[in-house]
C-alpha cells in the first residue's frame, strides 16, 4: 500500500512536471495519456477534446506506443455521455453497460472490461474533454481487474490538472497567433505607410513639374529608389510631336540629367509595354529563355546601356488606350527585379499615369488657348500694324518726290526700321503660339475694359448684401494682357464678396495713374485678414480656412503681377482690407514705343501733289491724318520715356 501510494505521488509529480514543460497540444495530450495510462495501470487510455461548434469530440488513443485519432458524437458512447453531462463513470463490465459501444471492438478485435471515464473541466467548470481509460491490469500476468473509488478520485484530479494546462496551452497558442498577426499586420501597414509616403513624395514631385523632363525626373527616380533600379526611362506619346523617352541613370548618384530621343512605338521592352498593354519583366541574363529578349540594340547603343534585367508597366490613357510606359532596368539586388519590386513600379505607373495624363491635356488646354487668344486679338495686332505702316507710306510718297541721294537714304532707313517693328511685332505672336511666352501684352481701353468687369460683378452681387462702387479716373488706355488682369481681378473680388457675405459691406475698385504705373485698388469693408498669415498670404495653400477655399487665388494674383513685372500689397484691418496692384507702363509702353519709334525724324505732312483723278492740290482725307498723327509734334512724349506716335484711326 505504501508502495503504491509512493508511486501515486511520484506519478502525479512527474505528471505536474510534465505538464508543465511543454505548451505545444499535440505534446501535451500525448505526454497526459501516457503519464495517466501509466499511473492508473490502464492498458489502453484515451482523451478527448470538445469542439462546441459541431458537439463531436475529438480524442488521441495510445494503442500500445502508437497514437491514433477518433471522432465521436457527444452523448454516444461512454466518453459522449460523461462530454454531455460532466460526470465521471465507472464501468467494472462495459459489455452490460447501455452506454458502452462495441462497435470499436468488434473493428479492431479488442476485448473491452472495465472503463474509468472522468470530464476535463477548466478552471470555470467548463467542460473542455474527456479522459477514458480501459482495462486496469491485475497482479497476474493477463489479468485485469476493476478501477476503484481512489482511480476515480485520482483520474478526477489528473482531468482537472489536464484541463488546465490545455486551456494554458491554448491560450498561449492564441497569444502566439495573435502576436504573430500582429507582426504580420505590422509589416502590412509597415509597407503601406512606405507605398503611402513615396505616393506622396511622388506627387508633391509631379506636381512642380513644368516640363515632360521635370515629370520624368520625378517619376524615374523615385521608382528607381523604390524598386532598386541603377536606371529608367520614361515614354510618351507626345501626339503630333512624335513618342520620346526620357531616360534617367540612377547609378551615378543624384539623377540630374535627363536625356531625351525620340523612338519608334513598340522599341524596346518599354515600347513593347507600350504597344500591348501589359507588363513586362526581363529577367537576368543568366536566367533569361532562349528566346530573344525585347531589348532595342539602337536604344541601348544611344543610352549607353547594357540591359540585364528590367520591367516595364504601360500608362494607360483616359480611354484605356495606352499614353506611354514606365520602365526601370537592371536590379541592384541579385536575382532580378522581384515581385513586390514590380508591384510597387504598377502603382507607381498608375499615379504617374493621371500625372502624364493630366500634363497632356494642360498643353492642349494651353494651346488652345493661346490659338483661342491669338484669334481675339488679331484685330489688336492689326491695329498696331497701322501705325508702322502709315509711317511707311509716309515716307514712301516723301521720297518718290526728292531725287537728294542722302534724303532718300535717311527716309529708306527709317522704312526699314518700321519693318524691323512689324518682324518684332510677328515675333512676339508666335512666341506666344509657341508658349514661349506666358502673356500677350496688348493695348486695353480702360474704360470700355473696367465696363465690363462692372457689369459681371454687378451680376455676382445680385441677391447679397454687397454694394459695389467704382471709380474709374484714368479712361484712356494701357498695357497689359487682357485675360490674366481680368482673371486678377476676379480673385481679388472673390474675396472681397466672400469676406463681406455674412454682414455685407461695400466693394470698391478704384483705377488710377501714379506716374508711369496703372494703379488698381480693391477694397472691401468685411472683416480683414488674420494676422498670422498675412505675411505669408501670397504663398500657395494658405487659407483663413473659409469652406471650400484652395489657398491659390491670391499666390495667383501674385503671379500674373509678377509677370507683368509688376507687384501687389495689401493692407487689412479689422474695418476691412485693400489690395494694390501696380503694373508698370513704362516697361510696357517702352517695348512698344522703341518698336515703333522711327530710327530718323518721321516726315512732315505732305504738301499737296498732282492727281490725275482731279484732287489736285489736296492731300486725301485719311492719309492726311496718318503724316499728322506720325510728327513728333502731334504727340509730344512724356519726360522719361520713348517718343512714339500718336495713335491713329482709333
Amino acid at each position: 500500500m505504501l508502495t503504491r501510494s509512493e508511486r501515486t505521488v511520484k506519478a502525479l509529480r512527474d505528471v505536474g512536471l510534465a505538464l508543465g514543460s511543454t505548451l505545444d497540444l499535440d505534446q501535451l495530450l500525448e505526454l497526459i495519456l501516457r503519464k495517466i495510462a501509466d499511473l492508473l495501470e490502464a492498458d489502453r487510455a484515451t482523451l478527448y477534446l470538445l469542439d462546441e461548434h459541431r458537439q463531436r469530440l475529438l480524442s488521441r488513443i495510445i494503442i500500445g506506443d502508437e497514437a491514433k485519432s477518433i471522432e465521436l458524437p457527444v452523448g454516444c458512447g461512454v466518453a459522449g455521455h460523461v462530454a454531455k453531462y460532466g460526470q465521471t463513470i465507472r464501468i467494472k463490465d462495459a459489455y452490460r453497460d447501455r452506454r458502452f459501444s462495441r462497435h470499436w471492438d468488434e473493428m479492431t478485435g479488442y476485448r473491452t472490461r472495465s472503463v474509468l471515464a472522468a470530464p476535463m473541466k477548466n478552471h470555470v467548470g467548463r467542460t473542455i474533454g474527456v479522459i477514458q481509460v480501459l482495462n486496469k491490469r491485475g497482479t497476474l500476468p493477463g489479468s485485469f481487474d476493476e478501477f476503484s473509488q481512489h482511480d476515480e478520485e485520482l483520474l478526477t484530479a489528473l482531468a482537472t490538472q489536464a484541463a488546465v494546462s490545455i486551456d494554458n496551452s491554448r491560450l498561449f497558442l492564441s497569444v502566439i497567433q495573435k502576436n504573430m498577426q500582429l507582426v504580420e499586420t505590422k509589416e502590412q501597414l509597415e509597407h503601406r505607410v512606405a507605398d503611402l509616403k513615396l505616393l506622396f513624395e511622388l506627387e508633391s514631385s509631379m506636381a512642380r513639374a513644368s516640363t515632360f523632363e521635370d515629370l520624368a525626373r520625378a517619376v524615374v527616380s523615385e521608382a528607381a529608389r523604390a524598386c532598386g533600379a541603377q536606371a529608367g526611362g520614361l515614354m510618351v506619346d507626345e501626339g503630333e510631336e512624335g513618342v520620346f523617352l526620357y531616360f534617367i541613370d540612377t547609378s551615378r548618384g543624384q539623377p540630374t540629367e535627363v536625356r531625351r530621343l525620340g523612338v519608334r512605338r513598340g522599341e524596346g521592352i518599354v515600347g513593347l509595354a507600350m504597344r500591348t498593354n501589359e507588363a513586362q519583366h526581363l529577367p537576368p541574363a543568366e536566367s533569361a529563355s532562349s528566346q530573344s529578349p525585347p531589348v532595342s540594340s539602337r536604344l541601348g547603343s544611344a543610352l549607353g546601356l547594357q540591359v540585364k534585367s528590367a520591367i516595364a508597366m504601360p500608362l494607360e490613357g483616359p480611354d484605356e488606350t495606352p499614353i506611354g510606359a514606365l520602365a526601370l532596368y537592371n536590379a541592384t539586388r541579385p536575382g532580378g527585379f522581384s515581385q513586390d519590386a514590380r508591384a510597387l513600379l504598377r502603382l507607381i505607373s498608375a499615379n504617374a499615369s493621371t500625372a502624364v495624363r493630366l500634363y497632356l491635356e494642360r498643353l492642349d488646354r494651353e494651346r488652345s488657348h493661346r490659338l483661342t487668344s491669338i484669334g481675339r486679338l488679331l484685330s489688336g495686332v492689326m491695329h498696331d500694324l497701322k501705325t508702322p505702316l502709315s509711317v511707311v507710306s509716309g515716307y514712301v510718297q516723301l521720297m518718290a518726290r526728292t531725287d537728294d541721294v542722302k534724303t532718300r537714304a535717311e527716309q529708306a532707313q527709317a522704312i526699314a526700321s518700321q519693318f524691323d517693328v512689324i518682324a518684332s511685332m510677328q515675333r512676339e505672336v508666335l512666341e506666344f503660339a509657341r508658349g514661349e511666352r506666358s502673356i500677350l501684352i496688348r493695348k486695353v481701353f480702360l474704360e470700355k475694359f473696367f465696363g465690363d468687369i462692372e457689369r459681371q460683378i454687378a451680376r455676382e452681387l445680385e441677391g447679397t448684401k454687397v454694394r459695389l462702387v467704382t471709380e474709374i479716373k484714368d479712361r484712356g488706355f494701357a498695357r497689359f494682357d487682357e485675360v490674366k488682369v481680368q482673371r486678377l481681378l476676379g480673385n481679388l473680388v472673390r474675396n472681397a464678396i466672400e469676406a463681406m457675405a455674412e454682414r455685407g459691406g461695400v466693394l470698391t475698385i478704384r483705377v488710377e495713374r501714379d506716374d508711369d504705373d496703372l494703379v488698381i485698388i480693391v477694397a472691401d469693408t468685411g472683416r480683414g485678414i488674420p494676422k498670422d498669415i498675412q505675411h505669408r498670404l501670397f504663398k500657395s495653400f494658405v487659407t483663413s480656412g473659409k469652406a471650400g477655399g484652395t489657398g491659390l487665388g491670391l499666390s495667383i494674383v501674385k503671379k500674373i503681377a509678377q509677370e507683368h513685372h509688376g507687384t501687389v500689397s495689401v493692407d487689412s484691418g479689422s474695418d476691412g482690407t485693400t489690395f494694390l496692384v501696380r503694373l508698370p507702363q513704362s516697361d510696357q509702353e517702352g517695348v512698344i514705343s522703341r518698336r515703333l519709334a522711327p530710327t530718323t525724324e518721321p516726315p512732315p505732312p505732305l504738301e499737296p501733289t498732282p492727281a490725275k483723278n482731279g484732287n489736285a492740290g489736296r492731300t486725301p482725307r485719311a492719309r492726311q491724318g496718318r503724316a499728322i498723327a506720325s510728327s513728333p509734334s502731334a504727340n509730344p512724349p512724356r519726360k522719361g520715356t520713348a517718343r512714339r506716335p500718336a495713335p491713329t484711326d482709333e
